[in-house]
């Protein structure tokens, strides 16, 4: 038969109220009382019930996580590290994919509201106005995009973005193509950005092809549309576009780097295996699931912060880059 509450209490030689607040209230238990009481739960195998738990304090101790897709390795990493952390604080992290659908997302929100104690919301499509309304329901910590008003976590893509264009420009390369993510993503914005104005202080011109979603299948489709701008190097969205990319140019005959250089933004796994294997710019995903998963507990909701976190991105120089062709491709196709 488990452990029961009183069990500890009887064991501890404590009331059983103390053995409650230690477990919901711990700073309000003399440290010594605390560690006895700890232990004697361990030794037991006492474990809380959370349901009862929340009714006493109004917590449910578990985290809410909505990504924009799943499937993208991009977020596997910062969903196991986010998991990692929530559980070292004693909290259960529940993880949904909205498919990139911006009214799903919104549903998510609606539906977990009174199930978590905050929401972490991952590449959100959803508009700031939105967000900034749900904010009202539930406590919420945006990664990957800045939000008036709210905590959030983003990486640096603009550093990561100007890095690449000069890598690029540094191997000779005048005539760049940058491949575009979804439509309403902060981080293509802030890489577009950053990416032109590289450009344009490096005397190279900049051709702007998208919006596509970022997916693999899309970098392929995206193909024909790079080879048209006469582009001798490409900087894409992010890894799974530019694999997309290199299978249509292997398709077409066109040699890379070669003929056509190629780097993408978040250096997941598969851009070390495939050949030639991608240039890249490193995101430190993990770190930012951590990053958020303190960010939201880090107060109770009257001083909840509001601070903007910006983690560092890396060049990641592999194969798939190298020095622009001697004669200028020309924007035909074989």
């Amino acid at each position: 038969m488990p452990a029961t509450i009183r069990d500890v209490a009887r064991a501890s030689g404590v009331h059983v109220s103390t053995v409650s607040r230690t477990f919901s209230a711990p700073h309000l238990v003399n440290p010594d009382t605390r560690s006895r009481v700890l232990s004697t739960a361990e030794s037991l195998g006492y474990r809380p019930n959370r349901a009862a738990r929340a009714l006493i304090t109004g917590r449910t101790h578990n985290i809410g996580l909505i990504v924009a897709d799943i499937a993208n390795p991009f977020f596997p990493p910062l969903i196991k590290a986010a998991e990692s952390q929530a559980r070292s604080r004693d909290y259960h992290l529940f993880v949904a994919d909205t498919n990139e659908d911006p009214v799903a997302e919104e549903d998510l929100v609606h539906a977990l509201a009174k199930q978590v104690d905050g929401v972490l919301l991952c590449s959100p499509r959803m508009s700031n106005d939105l967000i900034e309304k749900l904010r009202k329901e539930v406590p919420l910590v945006v990664v990957n995009r800045p939000v008036e008003g709210l905590p959030a976590v983003v990486m640096d893509v603009a550093h990561g973005a100007r890095t690449a264009i000069e890598h690029l420009v540094a191997h000779g390369h005048r005539d760049i193509a940058l491949l575009g993510g979804p439509r309403g993503s902060w981080t293509n914005r802030e890489i577009r950005r950053s990416a032109a104005l590289a450009a344009k202080a490096a005397g190279a011109t900049l051709s702007a092809v998208g919006p596509y979603q970022p997916t693999e299948a899309a970098g392929a489709a995206a193909c024909d549309a790079v080879l048209d701008t006469g582009a001798t190097a490409v900087l894409a969205y992010n890894d799974l576009m530019a694999i997309g990319l290199l299978e249509g140019l292997h398709d077409r005959g066109i040699r890379v780097p070669e003929e056509l250089s190629v780097v993408g933004i978040d250096d997941i796994m598969l851009s070390r295996l495939i050949r030639p294997k991608l240039t890249t710019v490193a995101t430190p995903t993990a770190a930012a699931g951590r990053a958020a998963v303190d960010m939201l507990l880090q107060h109770d909701d009257e001083t909840r912060t509001t601070a903007l976190v910006t983690l560092q991105t890396q060049l990641v120089v592999r194969d798939s880059t190298g020095p622009a062709p001697v004669e200028r491709r020309t924007a035909s196709r074989p």
